[in-house]
């Protein structure tokens, strides 16, 4: 009878870091108890991580320091167990996509289910959650890209995707600002038409703060793209809705913004 340590050689000689309880049971020949014994044996020597229950990861040495593997290699795999879609996202997005600022070790990923962050070592997993009315509709190949790793593909938000999700859930992206330093590395790089299609899936707030930066940062085509959705607009809204004025009497003072139809309670400050 096999090992569980020569499963493991085994998986890795064939190119797969990973493996399920259910495949390794039905290898080895072993009871569900003896198995669950061995995998402990195996985590304890810093061979195994479990991002979730069934779901194992081999560690190669130059992966122990840091506790885990990058998800790019793995989180495919881990989301084709879970039978859930998915794509990477927000910051980790933005540097595929090569803004120069984000070097984080929060890997985004944007799912239509619930799902609670958790943390492998040194990386940090966080799961955005989208309505899976709206996720179905924009999480479409056309609008979506190859996040290539050693061990496969992940797919990724687009430029466009990126832009617009950046936009929507900026309170995970470092705020206004952060979002004004990725629409000024990625806005010109952005498709105008396909932001135009996108923006109908998006509140019409997130559209026309993402339409005001891509204006600040010059990028006037694809600014134009989405000016529909500040005429159809009925109310101002807030640049940066997270911030509070420290006197409530003086926020009727900020400057207004009335092509965009915001109040702009606050700078934009990026790096150049």
């Amino acid at each position: 009878m096999a090992t569980l340590d020569q499963y493991m050689e085994d998986c890795l000689a064939r190119g797969r870091a990973y493996f399920l309880r259910e495949e390794a049971l039905a290898a080895l020949g072993s009871s569900s108890e003896a198995l669950s014994m061995a995998l402990m044996r195996q985590a304890k020597k810093h061979r195994l991580a479990s991002p979730r229950r069934g779901f194992y990861l081999i560690l190669r040495p130059e992966d122990r320091a840091i506790g885990a593997p990058d998800p790019a290699r793995w989180i495919d795999h881990l989301m084709k167990y879970l039978k859930l879609d998915y794509r990477v996202a927000l910051l980790r997005a933005a540097a595929f996509h090569g803004a120069t600022h984000q070097a984080s070790m929060v890997f985004q990923v944007i799912v239509p289910r619930q799902m609670r962050s958790f943390e492998m070592g040194r990386h940090r997993l966080e799961f955005v959650y989208q309505t899976p009315s709206v996720f179905a509709k924009v999480n479409r190949p056309d609008w979506l890209s190859s996040l290539k790793s050693e061990a496969g593909f992940a797919q990724v938000a687009g430029i466009e995707l990126t832009l617009l999700d950046c936009a929507r859930y900026f309170h995970k992206t470092g705020g206004i600002n952060g979002v004004a330093q990725i629409v000024k590395d990625l806005g010109g790089k952005a498709r105008a038409n396909t932001l135009a299609k996108l923006g109908w899936h998006y509140e019409n707030s997130s559209v026309r703060r993402l339409g005001y930066l891509l204006e600040c940062m010059r990028h006037a085509r694809q600014a134009d793209a989405l000016r529909p959705f500040a005429r159809k607009a009925k109310t101002t809204v807030l640049l940066d809705p997270s911030a509070k004025p420290l006197i409530e009497e003086l926020s009727g003072l900020h400057e207004k913004e009335p092509r965009w139809k915001l109040i702009l309670n606050e700078p934009v400050e990026i790096d150049f």
